[in-house]
């Protein structure tokens, strides 16, 4: 089951027995829940019931060899029903948004609104391969300090904000040993997953 940071509890309008729908928050690739934490707390005040979802070999959620739109719109669809979430409002920025417009297609009944930040669900080419040569040069059996990996980063990637993003997911797996929460390993092996247009016949009518 994908990990989840939940914030809020919803509101109800005077005299409604049901509680306000549920607001969904998905991030993108190598990201994690805790990205849109400050966002979602904000949701929250406002009175909806946030759940920001760390996606398959992301963030605190399970690893995996098997990574794609299809089975990350499953994953989300395995989330709603483990939590009874029958009505949804859905957010899904980059990657997560390729993922919740799959979603909506695939069970519009479940959707009451979808939004999609940063991209479409066309084909988009390999973008990443600086990044990626930035993190496979961390050698991690040699148990560099965080300084240390930020310094390898930084000779691959010149962005202070994109090192800071990815080193967002570096952390203790045990004392002296640091690790990346995304699954690096997996990634590399299935890059083009990530541009991949989501199918032709894939469509949703919620506003």
């Amino acid at each position: 089951m994908l990990y989840s940071k939940i914030e809020g509890e919803g509101t109800r309008a005077e005299g409604e027995s049901s509680e306000a729908k549920p607001l969904l928050i998905i991030h993108g690739f190598l990201g994690m829940s805790d990205n849109w934490k400050t966002i979602g707390t904000q949701f929250a005040a406002d009175g909806f019931h946030v759940h920001l979802l760390d996606l398959r070999n992301h963030g605190k959620s399970f690893h995996s060899d098997e990574f794609s739109y299809a089975i990350m719109a499953q994953d989300v669809f395995d989330y709603c029903q483990a939590n009874n979430l029958q009505k949804i409002n859905i957010l899904g920025h980059s990657m997560g948004g390729k993922t919740a417009m799959l979603f909506a297609a695939k069970y519009p009944e479940m959707v009451e609104k979808l939004i999609v930040a940063d991209i479409g669900p066309k084909f988009y080419p390999q973008h990443h391969q600086t990044i990626f040569e930035g993190l496979n040069a961390v050698d991690f059996t040699l148990k560099p300090s965080r300084n240390e990996v930020e310094e390898i980063l930084s000779k691959y990637i010149f962005d202070f904000g994109t090192r800071q993003f990815l080193m967002k997911s570096l952390f203790w797996q045990e004392p002296g040993q640091l690790a990346f929460r995304f699954n690096l390993a997996v990634f590399n092996v299935n890059m083009d997953e990530i541009g991949k247009p989501l199918p032709e016949d894939a469509s949703d009518n919620n506003p």
